[in-house]
């Protein structure tokens, strides 16, 4: 069968990738991609956005897809999955409805309330001056999210009540992240230590993938602004055994049956980026309707099942009939941003020393990149996503950063620390 990627980042190159070594596949096309699905092995672009929906039903129509993917959460909010659906044609991902998890941080709050799911108090707020009176009323530090889609970026963790005060007033009055910012959540600040955790779902079944941590500060240490993510690593130490089950019995299973409830059910990655406090105990602070962008790369890197076969399974809702077996190494992946990322970017650099990471036993994911002639250039912040396998989260780290010395392009920026935490905890 022909299947259709949809995207343009590092986790649409990695899904096409990973989709392309299926001994189901004839062809992976990728709409629009980048450069690095432009040179892939057996993957083609084409030339449509993300969310042109009624271009990507016709081509998917024309092509006989016989899967469609989905990798942003702009075309999952939008509704492909309905239009899909509605002229049979196979889509993995959910549908507009219950794409809400992720594309209104509110509607997520409260279903998260509603079905006793863990998660930190709130409020959410469309005028400013009732905002700002629950801000004076929390401690410090506090959280202001935009309640729509946002890249990743809508986050804003205040130290004093200023800043709290300033971000209400930038999303709410200042279009600080356009119609994203309308709504926004004011929540108390939770300790501990992030963890990514993702499942592939079906309508009644799930399997749980490959546990993660994504790293989202600009800077070493953590610091500086939130970024759509500056590396990644699988496994995450801290989703030993028993916290992998108290995910599955507090989280994941809460959330299925819930959707199902409310009348959404899910299918498609469910993606719950956890805080876990030092005792043990966990919170949920988003969900995502897809899979994370970095945390596909490390991941898939690890995936030895067919991912095509597992998305097959969970639309035809065989998914309980598969066993999903991972390579045991870990992996770590080193997002390579533009100059002055997270915010506007020089595009057009030559990026040098690709080649030179093909025989180091990692790979270069692309993400804002694109082909002018034969030579690749930045287009994009987050540019390249260099991932390897290692022995052990250590070794993994050691080759991924080896692999990223050898590129180069003008103002090239990455985090020198990811993994550290996780590698702390061995």
């Amino acid at each position: 069968m022909d299947i259709l990627i949809i995207g343009s980042g590092g986790r649409e190159h990695a899904l096409a990738w990973k989709a392309a070594q299926s001994k189901r596949v004839h062809n992976v096309f990728v709409a629009p991609g980048n450069a690095g699905t432009a040179q892939a092995y057996g993957v083609m672009n084409i030339d449509l956005s993300a969310t042109d929906l009624d271009g990507l039903l016709q081509f998917a129509r024309e092509r006989d897809i016989g899967l469609t993917i989905v990798g942003p959460e702009q075309p999952l909010s939008m509704g492909i999955v309905d239009a899909f659906r509605a002229a049979d044609l196979p889509c993995f991902g959910p549908t507009q409805a219950a794409a809400q998890l992720e594309s209104s941080k509110s509607f997520s709050k409260a279903f998260m309330q509603r079905h006793g799911i863990p998660t930190a108090a709130y409020q959410s707020f469309e005028q400013l001056e009732p905002a700002l009176a629950f801000i004076n009323t929390l401690s410090l530090p506090m959280v202001i999210k935009a309640d729509g889609l946002a890249a990743g970026k809508g986050v804003i963790i205040a130290q004093t009540q200023d800043e709290a005060c300033d971000a209400a007033r930038d999303m709410l009055e200042g279009n600080a992240f356009g119609d994203a910012g309308h709504r926004i959540i004011v929540e108390e600040f939770l300790s501990g230590e992030e963890a990514s955790f993702i499942c592939l779902c079906g309508e009644n079944q799930y399997v749980p993938l490959a546990s993660s941590q994504d790293h989202k500060a600009a800077l070493d240490g953590d610091l500086g602004e939130n970024t759509g993510g500056m590396g990644a690593v699988s496994p995450s130490p801290l989703v030993d055994e028993a916290m992998h089950q108290k995910i599955l019995e507090q989280v994941i299973e809460p959330t299925l049956a819930g959707m199902k409830q409310d009348g959404h059910p899910f299918t498609g990655f469910l993606y719950a980026g956890l805080m876990i406090s030092p005792d043990g105990n966990l919170n949920v602070l988003e969900f995502n309707v897809r899979f994370g962008d970095p945390e596909t790369q490390p991941v898939l890197m690890r995936l030895d099942s067919d991912l095509v076969s597992l998305c097959h399974a969970s639309l035809e809702g065989t998914l309980d009939q598969r066993e999903v077996e991972w390579n045991p190494q870990a992996a770590v992946g080193v997002v390579m941003a533009a100059k002055g990322y997270p915010k506007s970017c020089p595009k057009g650099d030559p990026i040098t020393g690709l080649e030179a990471v093909a025989g180091e036993g990692g790979h270069v994911f692309h993400a804002g990149t694109k082909l002018v002639g034969d030579q690749v250039v930045t287009a994009g912040g987050r540019v390249l996503c260099v991932t390897a396998l290692g022995d052990d989260l250590p070794d993994a780290k050691a080759r991924a950063y080896y692999a990223a010395d050898q590129i180069h392009f003008n103002g090239v920026q990455y985090r020198s620390d990811i993994g550290d935490k996780a590698i702390g905890h061995l």
